[in-house]
């Protein structure tokens, strides 16, 4: 019978379109098998979205009010109406990128970079594994597996899930086969370990549901048990839950090392990046010896530490006479292979056996004689003495019953009591006499039922009763009927084929008929090229979605058009591609080769179709016809002289002939100032004029003004037309401003236009005294000039010693330049020391009368605290006589003020 977790129920071999639902508790979130992983959390408000449904409510309430009402919107409501379309546009826009984020990262299907990526590709990867085994003689075979599994992870629909034949894209939940490191959809690995648990349990109804049974992996049939069904998407390391879709990553991969520990273990973690399939061989580097322990010890990689040192092994043999000369090896010695003669165990024969095999019998009997001396030994060649005889000691009669002591030549008689031994049919018990030998068989009639329970019938005990009842129970596989007659409820497993078709929808199921879905299609196709020669082994069913690959072979089609052979191009389906060799056809008219590219079957837009009669009509698709075209015009360059003789250009053969070079004509005209301006044209020579660049009567007639340069400074236009030789010179009266910029002057352009610096000076001078004031504040004495005013200041000004009273008049410059100074005299310090004099007095007497106001103050407020009565307060008042700057400070104040305003007056007087 075969395996029970093989009966997968509930299918045709697919597991599509479902995914199953995670426990209520975890709160997990599955995707169906073509689905992408969810993104975000339900109920979240989005950016600028009114919480409690704000928004909601007042565009409902505005779609409900009256018309009128309109009219009537508050700033607030037309905000929300706003808002509320905001929010409906930025929604559709998050869905419109997500989609396209989606396409972008999920088409598996297509096509990602071109060749030289994928050379590229391959390099890096090669790149990455070569460094496992560098520095020692590491096999690369033992890379492969892992080398097979990243490059699928980056090819784009390399990876295909077995149970639903589709391809695993970058933004689905996969789970990977710890044994056999396949990747599946993750409803599919659930709803398929679902299934496996269900029909093994419930093939006994006995512990339906109760006992752990384990579940298969598709591919190995490796077994996990019931709590290992994944439940949670996990990157390949298995250290994160759910890992993000990275571009820069594998697909599926967290980007962390991958730190699982390696098999066969060696105490060391893998070190690349969370990876596919299994981890390489370690690549640590450890110092070892050899097997035999007779080399130095030397560093190799982990994973090769063992090696032989091809030394012979030396090692003593089970033989014990000759020692091993096989090379240095692991593992316990080979057998001895040389041949010695030896004994038996018994030591009567001789024969030459192999050293390894020391012990051995012969085929005679041993016919020694027993202790007893009567018998002898009837063992085969043994080891050891012979033993007692099997006739001594007391013997049993054949019933069992009876026990007699009788010499071992004789034989035990029976005991004539009945046999009572029970018979083959288990039941009933043998009734003759003590017999030897075997009993016979039971004859005894008795009620017997059939073996499926449905019919009794009375016959002998020693024959079994068979109906012809045919069993209608149906086999395991619940398709066909058991059919065997009278059958006792074990119904053997079905032996029929199973024959249904596969998920691949090529081949038939070639099992035993069984329940549930069918296991995957072991076979491959390979999806070749056009040409056969380039070729891919994908899984059966996947021949139809995968691309047929890239073929580096050069198409090997005759041409279509008329060259003899056409383009190297690689191997390709359908139609080869436009031929662009030169067409190099002879043209007729002027005897050239055609260079264009070839024509011989283009594409032309099909005309005088029919035309839609109204927008009602659905207008067709542009039909496109392949047909030969006419060589096109021909493109040989031909030198051409233009019209005008400016150049010699090539021109198309073709279009050969005179023809004007678009140029400005550009020849002198009469005022032998400007060039005509035409565009290239034909000049008639004229009769005695030699110069090429002469402008002929086709030429333009010159009706501009003199556009000469002018003298420096002038800015009026000549007064004549366009004329050859120098112009006359300017009469024009300029208004120009003295120096000092007081007075207008009137004088001829040319004047101006030809005085040198000491001429334009007196030009503009206006001959009256300069208006400008010096830095001393006095008039500049000079006529007008240019330029800054000499500072030569000759007037009187008044100065004084520095208390003010001597007073001397002295030239202006002198005083500038602090030639001169004024000290003051014996009188005018002897002032000074009477004023000095007559503040510190009046200083002093402010200060006593500062200090006998204090003490009034200080004594009256004694009075106050003796409490005395008012009355006799005033005969304890102190008379304080006032002193003679109290009584008259005010009439002092006054006068002083008015000297110091008389003293500045005169101050200021005599300065100016």
């Amino acid at each position: 019978m075969e395996a029970s977790w093989r009966q997968v129920a509930g299918g045709r071999g697919r597991a599509r379109g479902r995914a199953t639902a995670a426990p209520s508790g975890n709160g997990i979130h599955l995707r169906g098998a073509g689905g992408g992983r969810e993104k975000g959390s339900v109920g979240a408000v989005p950016f600028g979205a009114s919480p409690g449904g704000v928004a909601t409510s007042a565009a409902a309430g505005s779609r409900h009010s009256p018309a009128g009402s309109q009219a009537l919107q508050t700033p607030a409501a037309s905000e929300l109406i706003s808002q509320k379309k905001f929010e409906e546009i930025k929604k559709a826009n998050q869905a419109a990128a997500k989609k396209l984020v989606e396409e972008h990262f999920s088409s598996s299907s297509e096509e990602e970079g071109d060749e030289d990526f994928e050379g590229k590709q391959g390099k890096i990867v090669a790149n990455t594994f070569i460094t496992y085994t560098t520095q020692t003689d590491g096999d690369t075979r033992e890379l492969e597996r892992t080398k097979q599994y990243v490059n699928e992870a980056f090819q784009a629909g390399a990876m295909t899930c077995l149970i639903c034949i589709a391809s695993v894209k970058r933004n689905q939940a996969v789970w990977s086969c710890s044994g056999c490191f396949c990747i599946f959809h993750m409803p599919c690995i659930q709803k398929w370990a679902k299934d496996s648990e269900f029909l093994v349990s419930s093939v006994t109804d006995d512990d339906f549901g109760k006992r752990d049974y384990p579940w298969p992996c598709p591919k190995c049939r490796f077994e996990y048990k019931r709590s290992e069904t994944p439940s949670r998407y996990y990157c390949y390391c298995g250290k994160v839950e759910d890992p993000p879709l990275d571009p820069w990553l594998v697909p599926h991969s967290c980007g962390q090392v991958c730190e699982r520990e390696f098999k066969p273990s060696c105490g060391h973690k893998c070190l690349l990046l969370c990876h596919p399939g299994p981890c390489p061989p370690c690549p640590k580097m450890v110092t070892t010896t050899c097997y035999c322990k007779k080399a130095k010890p030397i560093p190799r990689r982990c994973s090769a530490k063992e090696w032989s040192c091809q030394l012979p092994c030396g090692r003593k043999l089970l033989c014990g006479q000759h020692k091993c000369e096989n090379p240095c090896h692991a593992g316990s010695c080979q057998p001895c292979p040389r041949v010695s003669r030896q004994k038996c165990v018994c030591g009567k024969k001789v024969a030459e056996r192999s050293c390894a095999s020391p012990l051995w019998h012969c085929d005679q009997v041993c016919g020694k004689t027993l202790p007893c001396g009567n018998h002898t030994c009837e063992q085969v060649c043994h080891v050891g003495a012979c033993g007692e005889c099997p006739r001594s000691g007391k013997r049993f009669c054949p019933c069992q019953k009876s026990r007699f002591s009788l010499p071992c030549t004789e034989d035990v008689p029976t005991c004539g009591d009945s046999c009572d031994k029970v018979l083959e049919c288990g039941i009933h018990r043998c009734s003759q006499r003590c017999h030897r030998g075997p009993c016979e068989t039971c004859r005894q009639e008795v009620e017997k039922h059939c073996r499926c329970g449905k019919h009794t019938k009375r016959m002998p005990c020693h024959k079994p009763y068979l109906c012809e009842t045919k069993c209608v129970k149906m086999r395991d596989c619940q398709k066909h009927q058991c059919r065997r007659k009278c059958c006792p409820g074990n119904c053997p497993p079905c032996d029929q084929n199973c024959g249904r078709t596969l998920g691949c929808r090529n081949h038939k199921c070639p099992s035993v008929c069984h329940r549930g879905s069918c296991y995957p299609c072991p076979e491959t196709v390979d999806v070749k090229c056009n040409c056969g020669n380039t070729k891919v082994t994908v899984p059966c069913g996947r021949e139809r979605t995968t691309r047929p690959p890239k073929c580096r072979e050069q198409c090997s089609r005759p041409p279509t058009c008329h060259h003899t052979s056409q383009e190297k191009h690689r191997c390709h389906f359908g139609s080869c591609p436009p031929c662009h060799q030169p067409c190099q056809k002879v043209l007729e008219k002027c005897g050239h080769l055609c260079p264009a590219p070839c024509h011989d079957q283009a594409l032309i837009k099909q005309t005088g179709r029919h035309q839609p009669t109204g927008p009602w009509e659905q207008p067709s698709e542009p039909a496109f016809i392949q047909t030969a075209l006419p060589c096109p015009p021909c493109q040989v360059p031909i030198p051409m002289e233009c019209l005008g003789k400016h150049e010699v250009s090539p021109l198309p053969c073709h279009a050969v002939g005179p023809y004007s070079c678009k140029r400005v004509c550009g020849r002198i005209l009469d005022c032998q100032n400007h060039t005509c301006m035409k565009e290239c044209h034909k000049v008639t020579k004229i009769d005695g004029c030699t110069g090429k660049n002469k402008a002929g009567p086709e030429c333009l007639h010159c009706e501009e003004g003199c556009s000469k340069s002018r003298p420096l400074g002038c800015l009026h236009p000549c007064i004549l037309p366009c004329h050859p030789g120098e112009c006359p010179p300017c009469v024009q009266m300029l208004r120009i401003k003295c120096h000092c910029k007081i007075t207008s002057l009137y004088v001829e352009c040319r004047k101006i236009t030809t005085a040198d610096v000491n001429e334009k000076n007196l030009l503009s001078c206006c001959k009256n005294q300069c208006p400008k004031e010096l830095p001393c504040g006095h008039r500049c004495k000079e006529m007008c000039h240019p330029g800054e005013c000499p500072f030569n200041c000759n007037q009187k000004v008044k100065l004084r010693c520095p208390c003010k009273r001597i007073k001397k008049e002295l030239q202006c410059n002198k005083v500038r330049e602090n030639q001169v100074s004024i000290e003051c005299d014996t009188m005018c310090k002897e002032m000074k020391r009477k004023a000095s004099e007559i503040k510190e007095a009046e200083a002093k007497a402010a200060f006593e009368e500062e200090k006998r106001r204090q003490q009034a103050e200080l004594e009256a407020f004694e009075n106050r605290l003796k409490g005395r009565r008012k009355k006799n307060r005033k005969r304890d008042e102190v008379a304080v006589e006032l002193s003679l700057w109290q009584k008259h400070k005010y009439y002092l104040l006054s006068v002083c003020g008015a000297v110091v305003v008389v003293f500045a007056w005169y101050i200021t007087h005599d300065v100016n």
